[in-house]
């Protein structure tokens, strides 16, 4: 499973530039210069790194940046011509993880985006939690050395709670990120996704938030 990078610029050679050097280096790059197009991307697909200007026609970075964090923990780099101490406070203070001033050496980008996916442990053929072994690339799942074998939809329900271990994730978010943003369901599809899952877990460590969603509680070992 390659490594997905959502890219929001609104300067199309920039933009150009930017996915050319990260799919040359073996990234799966989305880009969009539209903070409203943007928006709708974080609900329909799941990535690991997302690289944010801020100046944007329809939502700006800022507000972008406000709204990815309450649904994932993968790292965010700003890349942007603002170079005050205000917008990098404002950016930081809203929990982003670099943050880059335009014009920029496209070598020192590509570094920086190795660092944040090494830190977040997105370059790692395996993810781990407690007695958990997820492996992205083949979809297979281990529970202490055990295989269990779950469906497309059960695997990566359970790769999305582990990349967000011990934080909260909604009904709502759960079927747009695993079904896509306008998917013509309702909360029930997940409850039945996650009963399933719990049957095949040797341990119940899916807890249900009444009212709101499910988290993971696998204790490390």
């Amino acid at each position: 499973m390659p490594i997905r990078i959502l890219l929001v610029e609104d300067d199309e050679h920039i933009c150009n530039t930017v996915k050319t050097f990260l799919s040359e280096a073996g990234y799966k790059v989305d880009a969009c210069r539209d903070g409203n197009e943007a928006q709708k991307k974080f609900y329909d697909n799941v990535y690991q790194l997302v690289i944010l200007d801020i100046m944007l026609p329809g939502i700006n970075g800022h507000e972008l940046l406000r709204e990815f964090r309450k649904l994932n923990n993968a790292p965010v780099l700003i890349m942007t011509a603002l170079s005050d101490d205000d917008n990098q406070i404002r950016a930081f203070d809203n929990e982003v993880d670099d943050y880059v001033t335009k014009p920029f050496k496209i070598q020192l980008l590509l570094k920086r985006v190795e660092a944040l996916l090494r830190r977040s442990g997105a370059l790692a053929k395996e993810v781990c939690c407690g007695k958990l072994t997820l492996l992205p690339e083949e979809f297979n799942v281990f529970y202490n050395g055990e295989e269990i074998v779950l469906t497309l939809k059960e695997f990566e329900i359970l790769l999305l709670l582990v990349q967000n271990k011990g934080r909260t994730i909604s009904h709502e978010i759960i079927l747009s990120r695993i079904w896509g943003y306008d998917f013509d369901g309702d909360g029930s599809t997940v409850h039945t996704h996650i009963k399933n899952l719990r049957s095949k877990l040797p341990a119940n460590i899916i807890k249900t938030v009444r009212g709101v969603g499910y988290r993971l509680e696998e204790k490390s070992e």
